[in-house]
């Protein structure tokens, strides 16, 4: 099963969104592996957008994202990257398709609720800035029977 990062950013979490949007992934059948409330320290906001260093919005960027609290995940699943990736929708809650958590929740093209890792090089990357490995867990849901044809001993 890949593995995944998302947070839920500060925009998300001062508007009561995030359990709606958690609900979305639980929902499609992604598997909570771990999650956190935390305020993001200035050093990590820097490190993890990293790859936007000297780009317009970096500094703005940065001080979003360290201005309130966020809700951090780790989802797992088949395809989780994609399927993830294609739940948020485009990043301009106003370009964003209805049924999309952006197209559905935001109309800004700046606060855009939620960041998800774009490549498994990626979210290996994240993941490791935000979690212990200890903090990720392995188990095995209840009802993976039913969101996976597992027929094959692998999901389909």
């Amino acid at each position: 099963m890949e593995r995944t990062l998302i947070i839920l950013k500060p925009d998300a979490v001062q508007r009561g969104l995030c359990g709606e949007i958690v609900s979305r992934f639980e929902k499609k059948g992604l598997q909570i592996v771990g999650a956190k409330l935390m305020k993001i320290p200035q050093s990590l906001a820097e490190t993890h957008y990293e790859p936007h260093r000297g780009k317009p919005f970096y500094p703005g960027l940065v001080k979003f994202m360290t201005s309130s609290p966020v809700i951090v995940l780790a989802l797992a699943g088949k395809d989780a990257i994609a399927i993830s990736r294609k739940m948020m929708g485009a990043t301009f809650g106003s370009k964003a398709e209805p049924g999309t958590i952006r197209g559905d929740l935001g109309v800004s093209n700046s606060f855009n609720l939620i960041h998800g890792s774009d490549s498994p090089e990626s979210a290996t990357r994240e993941l490791a800035l935000f979690f212990k490995q200890d903090e990720l867990l392995d188990w095995t849901p209840a009802n993976q029977g039913w969101v996976y044809d597992m027929a094959k001993g692998s999901p389909e």
